[in-house]
Protein backbone atom coordinates (compact mmCIF):
# COMPACT_ATOMS: atom_id res chain seq x y z
CA UNK A 1 0.00 0.00 0.00
CA UNK A 2 2.91 2.09 1.17
CA UNK A 3 4.96 1.86 -2.17
CA UNK A 4 1.72 2.22 -4.17
CA UNK A 5 1.03 5.76 -2.16
CA UNK A 6 4.99 6.72 -2.92
CA UNK A 7 4.54 5.57 -6.74
CA UNK A 8 1.56 7.62 -7.09
CA UNK A 9 2.85 10.58 -5.11
CA UNK A 10 6.09 10.55 -7.59
CA UNK A 11 3.94 10.27 -10.89
CA UNK A 12 1.47 13.26 -9.41
CA UNK A 13 4.92 15.34 -8.72
CA UNK A 14 6.34 14.42 -12.48
CA UNK A 15 2.74 15.24 -13.87
CA UNK A 16 2.67 18.38 -12.08
CA UNK A 17 6.59 19.17 -13.31
CA UNK A 18 5.80 18.57 -16.99
CA UNK A 19 2.65 21.42 -16.35
CA UNK A 20 5.07 24.16 -15.03
CA UNK A 21 7.91 23.69 -17.28
CA UNK A 22 7.10 24.15 -21.04
CA UNK A 23 8.10 20.89 -22.36
CA UNK A 24 7.16 18.49 -25.72
CA UNK A 25 5.85 16.27 -22.95
CA UNK A 26 3.06 18.80 -21.65
CA UNK A 27 1.08 19.17 -24.89
CA UNK A 28 0.66 15.36 -24.70
CA UNK A 29 -0.57 15.37 -21.21
CA UNK A 30 -2.82 18.17 -21.38
CA UNK A 31 -4.25 16.00 -24.79
CA UNK A 32 -4.60 12.79 -22.51
CA UNK A 33 -6.19 14.22 -19.53
CA UNK A 34 -8.86 16.23 -21.78
CA UNK A 35 -9.38 12.72 -23.38
CA UNK A 36 -10.05 11.36 -19.70
CA UNK A 37 -11.99 14.25 -18.73
CA UNK A 38 -14.57 13.36 -21.47
CA UNK A 39 -17.43 10.89 -21.09
CA UNK A 40 -17.46 8.68 -17.72
CA UNK A 41 -13.82 9.84 -17.17
CA UNK A 42 -14.81 12.78 -14.72
CA UNK A 43 -17.21 10.10 -12.81
CA UNK A 44 -14.52 7.47 -12.30
CA UNK A 45 -11.85 9.88 -11.41
CA UNK A 46 -14.34 11.36 -8.64
CA UNK A 47 -15.21 7.76 -7.18
CA UNK A 48 -11.11 6.99 -7.00
CA UNK A 49 -10.71 10.33 -5.27
CA UNK A 50 -13.38 9.49 -3.01
CA UNK A 51 -12.79 6.32 -2.30
CA UNK A 52 -9.14 7.06 -1.43
CA UNK A 53 -10.65 9.54 0.81
CA UNK A 54 -12.88 7.71 2.63
CA UNK A 55 -9.90 4.99 3.00
CA UNK A 56 -8.15 8.13 4.81
CA UNK A 57 -10.31 8.73 6.85
CA UNK A 58 -10.48 5.16 7.75
CA UNK A 59 -6.98 5.01 8.12
CA UNK A 60 -7.03 7.96 10.30
CA UNK A 61 -9.91 6.77 12.44
CA UNK A 62 -7.37 3.62 13.10
CA UNK A 63 -4.70 5.65 14.55
CA UNK A 64 -6.94 7.47 16.39
CA UNK A 65 -8.36 4.79 17.83
CA UNK A 66 -4.85 3.58 18.96
CA UNK A 67 -3.75 6.70 20.23
CA UNK A 68 -6.83 6.46 22.39
CA UNK A 69 -6.20 2.78 23.50
CA UNK A 70 -2.65 3.86 24.78
CA UNK A 71 -4.03 7.18 26.62
CA UNK A 72 -6.81 4.73 28.35
CA UNK A 73 -4.63 1.77 28.99
CA UNK A 74 -1.30 3.58 29.64
CA UNK A 75 0.19 0.42 27.99
CA UNK A 76 2.76 1.11 24.51
CA UNK A 77 2.98 -1.81 22.85
CA UNK A 78 5.62 -1.68 19.75
CA UNK A 79 3.39 -3.49 17.53
CA UNK A 80 0.43 -0.68 18.06
CA UNK A 81 3.71 1.69 17.60
CA UNK A 82 4.75 0.07 14.32
CA UNK A 83 0.63 0.27 13.46
CA UNK A 84 0.13 3.93 14.75
CA UNK A 85 3.40 5.03 12.61
CA UNK A 86 2.06 3.10 9.49
CA UNK A 87 -1.66 4.22 9.48
CA UNK A 88 -0.05 7.79 9.86
CA UNK A 89 2.33 7.40 7.14
CA UNK A 90 -0.33 5.84 4.50
CA UNK A 91 -3.27 9.05 5.82
CA UNK A 92 -0.31 11.86 5.25
CA UNK A 93 0.81 10.00 1.92
CA UNK A 94 -3.11 9.56 0.62
CA UNK A 95 -3.97 13.15 1.84
CA UNK A 96 -1.06 14.50 0.38
CA UNK A 97 -1.71 12.54 -2.91
CA UNK A 98 -5.47 13.76 -3.09
CA UNK A 99 -3.86 17.25 -2.59
CA UNK A 100 -1.66 16.46 -5.42
CA UNK A 101 -4.34 15.22 -7.18
CA UNK A 102 -6.26 18.46 -7.28
CA UNK A 103 -3.54 20.59 -7.64
CA UNK A 104 -2.70 18.63 -11.45
CA UNK A 105 -6.46 19.40 -12.11
CA UNK A 106 -6.53 22.74 -11.07
CA UNK A 107 -3.16 23.66 -13.30
CA UNK A 108 -4.82 21.52 -16.11
CA UNK A 109 -7.58 23.79 -15.74
CA UNK A 110 -6.18 26.92 -15.76
CA UNK A 111 -3.55 25.79 -19.09
CA UNK A 112 -6.60 24.87 -20.81
CA UNK A 113 -8.19 28.81 -20.11
CA UNK A 114 -5.45 29.64 -20.95
CA UNK A 115 -4.82 28.30 -24.56
CA UNK A 116 -8.47 29.34 -25.09
CA UNK A 117 -7.89 33.02 -24.02
CA UNK A 118 -4.67 32.79 -25.83
CA UNK A 119 -6.88 31.63 -29.26
CA UNK A 120 -9.40 34.42 -28.50
CA UNK A 121 -6.69 36.82 -28.62
CA UNK A 122 -5.38 35.54 -31.57
CA UNK A 123 -8.38 35.64 -32.87
CA UNK A 124 -8.94 39.48 -32.16
CA UNK A 125 -5.83 40.24 -33.23
CA UNK A 126 -6.34 38.69 -36.73
CA UNK A 127 -9.69 40.79 -37.13
CA UNK A 128 -8.30 44.14 -35.61
CA UNK A 129 -5.33 43.11 -38.50
CA UNK A 130 -8.44 42.62 -40.68
CA UNK A 131 -10.33 45.66 -39.81
CA UNK A 132 -7.19 47.79 -40.44
CA UNK A 133 -6.70 46.47 -43.85
CA UNK A 134 -9.97 46.71 -44.82
CA UNK A 135 -9.57 50.15 -43.23
CA UNK A 136 -6.42 51.08 -45.36
CA UNK A 137 -8.14 49.87 -48.38
CA UNK A 138 -10.99 52.01 -47.53
CA UNK A 139 -8.65 54.71 -47.03
CA UNK A 140 -7.29 54.08 -50.70
CA UNK A 141 -10.52 53.85 -52.13
CA UNK A 142 -11.92 57.25 -50.49
CA UNK A 143 -8.51 58.74 -52.09
CA UNK A 144 -9.00 57.16 -55.21
CA UNK A 145 -12.91 58.61 -55.38
CA UNK A 146 -11.86 61.75 -54.37
CA UNK A 147 -8.93 62.19 -57.00
CA UNK A 148 -11.95 61.18 -59.19
CA UNK A 149 -14.34 63.77 -58.19
CA UNK A 150 -11.23 66.82 -58.26
CA UNK A 151 -10.68 65.52 -61.95
CA UNK A 152 -14.76 65.30 -62.70
CA UNK A 153 -14.93 68.81 -61.26
CA UNK A 154 -12.58 70.24 -63.20
CA UNK A 155 -14.24 68.97 -66.12
CA UNK A 156 -17.47 69.93 -64.96
CA UNK A 157 -15.86 73.56 -64.57
CA UNK A 158 -14.15 73.61 -68.03
CA UNK A 159 -17.38 72.39 -69.79
CA UNK A 160 -19.10 75.16 -68.12
CA UNK A 161 -16.88 77.60 -69.51
CA UNK A 162 -17.18 76.25 -72.29
CA UNK A 163 -21.09 76.22 -72.23
CA UNK A 164 -20.43 80.07 -71.12
CA UNK A 165 -18.41 80.54 -74.40
CA UNK A 166 -21.01 79.43 -76.57
CA UNK A 167 -24.03 80.65 -75.16
CA UNK A 168 -22.16 84.27 -75.58
CA UNK A 169 -21.78 83.06 -79.20
CA UNK A 170 -24.66 81.70 -79.75
CA UNK A 171 -25.85 85.05 -78.74
CA UNK A 172 -24.12 87.12 -81.18
CA UNK A 173 -24.79 84.87 -83.63
CA UNK A 174 -28.54 85.42 -82.74
CA UNK A 175 -28.40 88.94 -82.88
CA UNK A 176 -26.46 89.46 -86.20
CA UNK A 177 -29.47 87.15 -87.49
CA UNK A 178 -31.60 89.76 -86.28
CA UNK A 179 -29.81 92.35 -87.19
CA UNK A 180 -29.06 91.09 -91.27
CA UNK A 181 -32.86 89.75 -91.17
CA UNK A 182 -33.62 93.89 -90.47
CA UNK A 183 -30.82 94.50 -93.18
CA UNK A 184 -32.68 91.95 -95.65
CA UNK A 185 -36.05 93.10 -95.10
CA UNK A 186 -34.26 96.41 -95.61
CA UNK A 187 -32.83 95.51 -98.79
CA UNK A 188 -36.39 93.92 -99.81
CA UNK A 189 -38.44 97.15 -99.00
CA UNK A 190 -36.09 99.04 -101.02
CA UNK A 191 -36.02 96.33 -103.74
CA UNK A 192 -39.93 96.67 -103.83
CA UNK A 193 -39.89 100.37 -104.10
CA UNK A 194 -37.32 100.40 -107.30
CA UNK A 195 -39.45 97.90 -108.88
CA UNK A 196 -42.47 100.42 -107.91
CA UNK A 197 -40.47 103.32 -109.24
CA UNK A 198 -39.05 101.36 -112.43
CA UNK A 199 -42.75 100.41 -113.46
CA UNK A 200 -43.96 104.00 -113.22
CA UNK A 201 -40.86 105.21 -115.40
CA UNK A 202 -42.20 102.20 -117.91
CA UNK A 203 -45.67 103.30 -117.79
CA UNK A 204 -44.22 106.95 -118.19
CA UNK A 205 -42.25 105.94 -120.90
CA UNK A 206 -44.69 104.22 -122.96
CA UNK A 207 -46.84 107.29 -122.52
CA UNK A 208 -44.49 109.59 -123.88
CA UNK A 209 -43.86 107.04 -126.78
CA UNK A 210 -47.64 106.94 -127.17
CA UNK A 211 -47.84 110.79 -127.31
CA UNK A 212 -44.97 111.02 -129.74
CA UNK A 213 -46.07 108.37 -132.20
CA UNK A 214 -49.66 110.64 -132.25
CA UNK A 215 -47.98 114.01 -132.79
CA UNK A 216 -45.71 112.25 -135.81
CA UNK A 217 -49.35 110.97 -137.59
CA UNK A 218 -51.20 114.23 -137.49
CA UNK A 219 -47.86 115.46 -139.06
CA UNK A 220 -48.13 113.30 -141.93
CA UNK A 221 -51.59 113.69 -142.49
Amino acid sequence: MIHLLFTLIFAEMALIVIFVFKTPFRKLVIMGLDRAKRGRGPIVMKTVGGTVFVVMLSTVYNAATIRRRWIVDGDVNPTDQVLLSTHLLEASLMGFSLFLGLMIDRLHHYIRELRIRRKNIEAVKKQNRAFEDGKSGGLEEIKTLEEKMTTLKAKVDQLESELDVKTKEAHSAEANAGALKKQSEGFLLEYDRLLEENENLRNQLQSLDRRFSHSNGKKVT
